[in-house]
């Protein structure tokens, strides 16, 4: 048995698919997002641009077309999930495979949640910053921050991989605060998202997910802003609501997901594995062409 672990928005990019595509249980997937779809993703995916597929409205849908394209390729294989958990948007594919969310659902659901924060405007951005404790990110974020120009912590992706988001202004003045970082990279993305610049969506999502209809999870799931799993329908909800303003707590997640089994990023991304694999917790990606066949061998030894 295996832990789910499903990437988020920024994973994407031009070609992502491409060996999905070559699995008809994957390419059938890919096609009933489509359809779902006012306008197909699966053609961005492919050829681009860049810049239309980073788009929050865009890339959000790409990420999770591919998710459930590879979940449908691991269960063909036999697989099974003993828990699941999602990076930021990949948590909506993680409800999916937990018998959470039906399939339309899902896609209905990132695309709501997609176009939502993509009209949030240009209110913010994030940075990544390399090398110190996420204690010491904190506080810099909080002398960088201010009340009107907000700095939180907005990932903790790893032991010394630590997202920051929040007004530009702020970002600029963590910069220049972050002397003992090893390295500071801004993020491509369209806001300031997992951070309270995110507010103006809350009220519209929340509303969303109360009426959507949900099932009791088959396995546990950990939410991204407790990192904690549960199989409490109400949790479930509640974290979905929360982790667009909340922190996504990954480190913790790929911990509690360490305790049940080995994870396997499904998708069509390695950035999960290698954030496990620095956290200390063992992940495969379905990325790397040999998984499957060494998931296999593992499972049967």
């Amino acid at each position: 048995m295996l832990g789910f672990l499903f990437p988020g928005q920024g994973t994407v990019r031009v070609g992502m698919g491409a060996w999905l595509r070559r699995r008809p249980v994957a390419r059938a997937r890919l096609d009933e997002v489509d359809a779902l779809l006012a306008q197909p993703i699966t053609p961005l995916c492919a050829r681009g641009p860049l810049e239309r597929l980073v788009a929050t409205e865009h890339a959000q849908v790409a990420v999770t077309a591919c998710n459930l394209a590879a979940l449908a390729v691991l269960l063909e294989e036999g697989f099974e999930p003993l828990v699941v958990a999602g990076h930021s948007v990949g948590e909506l594919s993680a409800l999916h495979a937990a018998g959470v969310l039906t399939f339309a659902d899902t896609v209905r659901l990132v695309e709501l949640r997609s176009r939502l924060m993509a009209e949030v405007g240009d209110t913010g951005g994030m940075h990544a910053v390399m090398g110190l404790p996420v204690e010491e990110v904190e506080a810099l974020a909080a002398e960088a921050g201010s009340v009107d120009e907000p700095l939180v912590v907005g990932l903790e992706n790893a032991p010394g991989h630590v997202v920051v988001s929040g007004a530009l202004s702020a970002l600029d003045r963590l910069g220049k605060l972050a002397t003992r970082a090893s390295k500071i990279v801004p993020l491509r993305v369209g806001n300031a998202f997992h951070s309270p610049l995110m507010a103006a969506a809350v009220p519209a999502w929340a509303e969303a997910v109360r009426a959507a209809p949900m099932s009791e999870p088959l396995v546990p799931v950990v939410p991204n802003v407790t990192g904690e799993p549960t199989t409490d329908l109400a949790t479930l909800r509640d974290a979905l609501v929360a982790q667009l303003t909340g922190r996504v707590r990954w480190t913790d997640t790929v911990n509690a997901v360490e305790e049940f089994a080995p994870g396997v990023e499904v998708g069509d991304s390695k950035v999960l594995a290698g954030l496990s694999r620095r956290a200390g917790a063992r992940c495969l990606s379905l990325a790397e062409p040999a998984t499957l066949r060494r998931l296999s061998r593992e499972i049967a030894a």
